[in-house]
């Protein structure tokens, strides 16, 4: 039996964080079940970490990469480095291979030690970056948060389960159960 619905889009990284929250409102009130989202999860994760400078690999275009970047600036969290790959449509984000997500992370990674983001969010539901997680992370030594990741984490929380079951996820599921 659903004991959650879980949202993994990412589209409240550039509309604003209010229309998920408003979509959790939603599904809540018409099903009576706890909702969640990619993006609400990846802010509570942001928040209940301490993070405040992160680094997030996208394949959006410059306007939706630029809004992602704003919106998290208004809610305290800067993005100290980006790399985007211009795309648009669902189909070409699936596309991305898994040595663009290493490549792209790595460049996110590649400033002075003091300038380097504290996390990395790769932040797009419908690229594969979650099976590159542990290998990102201990190259890289800071979280790397997966957008696909993050949603299934908050509905394992949700539902009581504990977290630390998936493995090869990353350092999320095993740290913050």
């Amino acid at each position: 039996r659903c004991q959650v619905i879980g949202w993994s889009g990412t589209a409240a990284g550039w509309l604003g964080f209010d229309a998920d929250r408003r979509l959790c409102e939603a599904i809540e009130t018409r099903t009576g079940m706890p909702a969640c989202t990619s993006v609400l999860a990846l802010n509570e994760i942001f928040a209940l970490s301490g993070l405040r400078r992160f680094g997030l690999v996208t394949p959006y275009r410059d306007d939706v990469q630029a809004a992602i970047v704003a919106n998290y600036g208004k809610a305290g969290f800067e993005c100290v480095a980006e790399r985007h790959l211009g795309l648009q449509d669902n189909f070409s984000f699936s596309e991305v291979t898994a040595a663009q997500l290493r490549s792209m992370v790595a460049a996110v990674m590649s400033g002075p030690i003091e300038d380097r983001p504290q996390a990395v969010a790769i932040f797009c539901t419908n690229l594969r970056g979650a099976p590159l997680v542990e290998e990102l992370e201990e190259e890289f030594g800071v979280p790397v948060y997966d957008s696909v990741a993050t949603v299934v984490w908050k509905s394992l929380k949700l539902v009581g389960a504990d977290t630390r079951r998936i493995t090869r996820w990353g350092r999320l599921f095993r740290e913050m159960n």
